[in-house]
């Protein structure tokens, strides 16, 4: 999956445990360990509100990284 994040490390820094993050963040704790596993990419939304639980930018929480296993003829 393309899209990695860094959730389970600012989650950790915050010293809370994935259920008490998806309370804060209105999703449940099976929903922050799919997205913690790469299992399952949040919408816009959810990636702005843990972002900003983080205190943090998406861009530092997730990072989108090309699939570079399918190259293209020029």
């Amino acid at each position: 999956m393309p899209l990695e994040n860094h959730l389970k490390e600012y989650r950790a820094r915050l010293g809370v445990n994935q259920q008490e993050m998806g309370r804060l963040a209105g999703v449940s704790r099976q929903t922050i360990s799919q997205i913690e596993r790469g299992d399952y990419s949040p919408s816009v939304t959810l990636a702005l509100k843990l972002a900003k639980l983080c205190s943090t930018t998406v861009e530092h929480l997730f990072v989108y990284k090309e699939d570079t296993d399918h190259e293209t003829d020029a």
